[in-house]
């Protein structure tokens, strides 16, 4: 940890509620009701040691304005959510090099409620489910030659989401996903038409098929855990019954062109279940946060911190992948030979300007304006491009930190 590029100022604090500071405030009274998995204990004390001086850190100083500020070190856990930013912009930066200039399509798949409590158990497992069928259902229709014409081979990238905006356990995925795609034999590009990809009713009904297929034979091969309040006698009957239950697939309103699927990833794929700037208030036992628009919800400390860590993804669990043309196998064949019939027949060759040069780790501030339009060199004060960096003096910064984290995290 605090190895390569650190985060900028604010040191332990930024003047606003925190998700630390309801760890900080609400841990012991959690650890008295639930345990914590490794994961989750890492996740906490990740949180609650970011940016403050217990990962250490520099000095910035304004040349101008005189001012100075610890800036510590990140802790870089993926579900922290002051840690996102530059990961998310240097991932970003590499998929705009892979985007095609087409159209896009946004489909969101999704798991029945009936299907959660088995879900909790069985995370990898589910998710891994999940996120294959998804992809599997949309390069088999596109394969279909009823639906493009003929068969083709589509870009598929998806994204897994654990939660609702009121924090609650609901696995989806996010598919963006290319508005045609290569022949069989890689000499056409088979377009789709730009308001449409396939039935919403035939994408549920296949993936539902794919979901309990895959389900099905993880029980007979013995790989699920089924809660304890199910009994073995219910198990196959209510899988069975989920067949003639209508799965909700939906799509959205289909991305116009590269532009818009790079505001996409900008926005969704590194994001936390929830962010700091949508905490509103907290009286020492309640959290209230928004959820949409002006909307807020309530809840227990105990609660927000239960339903938080309900989304702690599986230690290694891979929540963003690539298939189809996207596969790292087809990149720099199938997916480039796509990209050159595209370029040179469809009069959108421009759209290739949204590459971005590759970046060392010198270069993460640039990167991170180019992307997010967070600039970490402009002095909050004088908001002149005169910050400097120095070491910290231990004597002065290296033991300060919110003492609540600290006594927490202990």
């Amino acid at each position: 940890m605090g190895t390569g590029p650190r985060c900028h100022g604010r040191a332990a604090r930024s003047g606003g509620l925190e998700v630390a500071d309801l760890f900080a405030a609400h841990l012991a009274a959690y650890r008295q009701r639930h345990a914590l998995g490794r994961a989750e204990r890492r996740v906490v004390a990740d949180i609650l040691r970011c940016r403050t001086a217990a990962l250490g850190g520099h000095l910035e100083i304004c040349s101008a304005c005189g001012l100075e500020r610890p800036a510590y070190n990140s802790c870089r856990n993926r579900h922290c959510p002051k840690c996102q930013s530059l990961r998310q912009a240097r991932w970003v930066s590499e998929r705009m090099k892979r985007v095609l200039p087409t159209h896009y399509f946004h489909v969101v798949f999704t798991l029945p409620a009936e299907l959660h409590g088995l879900a909790r158990a069985n995370r990898a497992l589910f998710f891994d489910v999940l996120l294959r069928s998804a992809a599997a259902t949309l390069l088999e229709l596109g394969r279909d030659p009823r639906w493009l014409g003929q068969a083709a081979e589509l870009a598929v990238t998806t994204v897994l989401h654990t939660w609702t905006r009121q924090l609650r356990f609901h696995p989806h995925a996010h598919c963006i996903v290319s508005g045609g795609g290569l022949s069989a034999d890689g000499e056409r590009w088979i377009p789709a038409p730009s308001e449409f990809l396939f039935p919403v009713h035939v994408l549920g009904a296949l993936f539902r098929g794919k979901v309990l297929a895959a389900l099905e034979q993880a029980r007979r091969e013995g790989r699920l855990t089924w809660p304890d309040t199910e009994r073995e006698r219910r198990r196959t009957r209510r899988l069975r019954r989920l067949y003639r239950k209508s799965w909700v697939v939906y799509a959205k309103r289909p991305f116009g062109g590269p532009e818009q699927v790079h505001r996409y990833l900008g926005r969704y794929t590194h994001r936390v279940a929830i962010s700091n700037a949508r905490l509103v208030a907290t009286d020492g036992a309640q959290v209230t946060f928004r959820t949409r628009g002006t909307h807020t919800v309530t809840l227990s400390g105990v609660e927000f911190l239960r339903r938080f860590l309900d989304h702690v993804l599986p230690d290694g669990f891979v929540k963003i992948r690539h298939y189809g043309l996207l596969a790292s196998s087809k990149v720099r064949t199938r997916l480039a030979r796509a990209r050159a019939l595209l370029s040179s027949g469809s009069g959108e060759a421009s759209h290739e300007t949204l590459d971005h040069d590759d970046h060392d780790d010198a270069d993460w501030p640039v990167l991170l304006r180019e992307l997010t339009g967070i600039d970490v060199r402009v002095c909050p004060r004088c908001h002149r491009h005169t910050l400097r960096r120095v070491p910290l003096d231990p004597a002065t910064h290296g033991a300060r930190g919110p003492p609540r984290r600290a006594e927490a995290a202990a």
